[in-house]
């Protein structure tokens, strides 16, 4: 996880929900839908938090064209056009502070370590980021549309087969470096373990860390159901901070025999 992204996709949820049923969810309700492990693309789940919406009785209006929907939540999230040039956007995208920084990924490669990154972000949000806001280079990347979503685990398998590779390492398989995946949702950590039932002689590693909006004070209970949601879900360590992943990793792939 690279972004704070409360004051971004997830307003752009709220904004996007509020639009068409004049309704704004609290983050406990998207915090709930995220944990349900279904919902890690937001256009998909701002149609959800809609269609319960009218499930309960509270809105009468039809539910939206899907595509008109993800044209309103590009308009909240960006504010220009997402293939156009950054510097001329105004939405939300503008407010999303890092959690790591580009030094964080040269640590890794000095290390001897490859990494890459599988997001259910638009490819400009995620190039925005990742080159322009981190100073990446190129970095491996699989975004929206390059794979099914998650917690289809093929992005994933793809990504590490391609790290592999250029690391001259072979194949995925007993012979094969670990590979472990830092996310923030239960649909993160179910594609580890859909990957393991799709790659069984591959050892897959699942690291997970509660959206950083529940680190706030206040948020104490809420972040411990969170935690415990992740844990649920098969995560192997459950951290406090994005931060910390990287002396996890590169401890757990040590301890792995990297």
């Amino acid at each position: 996880m690279v972004r704070d992204v409360s004051a971004s996709y997830r307003r752009a949820i709220i904004e996007t929900v509020d639009h068409y049923c004049a309704w704004r969810p609290e983050a406990s309700a998207i915090d709930a839908l995220k944990s349900e492990g279904r919902w890690n693309n937001d256009w998909q789940a701002s149609a959800e938090l809609i269609r319960r919406h009218r499930a309960r009785g509270d809105d009468v209006a039809p539910e939206p064209p899907f595509a008109e929907l993800v044209r309103v939540f590009g308009e909240f999230y960006f504010g220009g056009d997402p293939e156009g040039d950054p510097s001329q956007w105004r939405g939300f995208i503008g407010a999303e502070p890092l959690l790591l920084q580009g030094t964080s990924f040269e640590r890794l490669t000095a290390s001897g370590i490859g990494w890459g990154f599988v997001s259910g972000a638009e490819p400009p949000s995620c190039r925005f980021v990742l080159e322009t806001r981190l100073g990446l280079v190129n970095p491996p990347l699989i975004a929206m549309g390059d794979a099914p979503d998650k917690p289809n685990p093929q992005g994933l398998i793809q990504l590490a087969s391609r790290l592999l590779a250029h690391g001259g390492g072979g194949e995925l398989g007993p012979g094969a470096p670990p590979v472990a995946y830092l996310g923030d949702t239960v649909a993160d950590v179910e594609t580890v373990i859909q990957a393991r039932a799709q790659r069984p002689g591959q050892r897959w590693l699942s690291l997970a860390v509660a959206p950083p909006h529940l680190a706030r004070p206040g948020a104490e209970a809420a972040r411990q159901r969170y935690e415990q949601a992740l844990r649920a879900a098969g995560a192997d360590r459950v951290l406090a901070h994005s931060a910390d992943g990287l002396d996890t990793i590169e401890a757990l792939l040590a301890a792995e025999g990297r």
